[in-house]
């Protein structure tokens, strides 16, 4: 269960304030739009992508060892960082 909170927290605090939060807040704030509709619609593309990414993950920790992942996924957003904060 440990690991499932962790799961949750994570991309629940990584998704706060996003970009994919922003539009779905403003296509949410547009005139004549279903505010339920934009819910379920962005719900599913989170669902989608959250399937491919799990189906990716699964596939690749066949080859390579969840610590060199883990590894690699903080290298990369270090250097996400560190493009954003020079560019």
């Amino acid at each position: 269960m440990k690991a499932y909170i962790g799961v949750f927290l994570s991309v629940f605090l990584a998704e706060l304030g996003d970009k994919t939060q922003l539009a779905t807040l403003t296509f949410a704030a547009s005139p004549g739009v279903a505010r339920f509709g934009v819910f379920l619609a962005a719900g599913g593309a989170l669902l989608l992508s959250t399937a491919i990414a799990v189906g990716v993950g699964d596939a690749i920790a066949r080859w390579i060892s969840p610590a060199h992942l883990r590894t690699a996924a903080g290298l990369g957003f270090i250097a996400i960082g560190a493009w954003m904060l020079l560019r």
